[in-house]
């Protein structure tokens, strides 16, 4: 008799691929938005619950990567709308950043500093676009607007980075 293959095997099997692949990205970009080392870890490991537990619902229309970023950004607006979340102090510090392997120069910290200044639409698209390579239509798909919409951000998020940095010059 033939044995029978289980199904969450391959569910387990994808999910832990996905883990060791995206998770760094994942927090990257959940720190960004949550301006909170442990809010982002909580973030990731919600994403990759979400992840695991909609997996039979994932039907392949994009890529594993875009819909675990869809996931991850829906997870942190759901952070932000909570109340203990409004209620707390969420400046952010050069030092406050994840230790990356190579120490980021004074005009990458500037750069990351004035994107997490960027209003949420305007970060969402630079961050998906530049820090996590996205094209414009998988930043389209991930945030479920148009892509014209996602061109616009770009445009106003990199004109208002400019002023920010260029203002940043002027006061030096």
């Amino acid at each position: 008799m033939e044995a029978v293959k289980d199904p969450d095997s391959r569910r387990d099997q994808t999910i832990e691929r996905l883990i060791t692949q995206h998770q760094t990205s994942l927090l990257r970009l959940c720190y960004v938005q949550l301006q909170d080392q442990a809010l982002a870890e909580d973030a990731v490991q919600e994403t990759f619950l979400k992840a695991y537990k909609g997996f039979d619902s994932f039907r392949g229309d994009s890529s594993e990567k875009t819909w675990l970023t869809r996931i991850a950004v829906n997870t942190c607006r759901d952070f932000q709308r909570g109340g203990w979340f409004k209620h707390t102090d969420r400046r952010v510090t050069p030092d406050m950043l994840p230790v990356g392997t190579v120490q980021p120069d004074t005009e990458d910290l500037d750069l990351s500093l004035a994107v997490m200044k960027l209003p949420r639409k305007m970060r969402e698209a630079i961050l998906l676009y530049y820090y996590q390579d996205m094209s414009t239509e998988e930043i389209a798909e991930t945030l479920g607007i148009a892509q014209s919409s996602v061109s616009n951000r770009l445009r106003r998020g990199r004109e208002k980075l400019r002023k920010l940095l260029e203002g940043r010059d002027q006061d030096a």
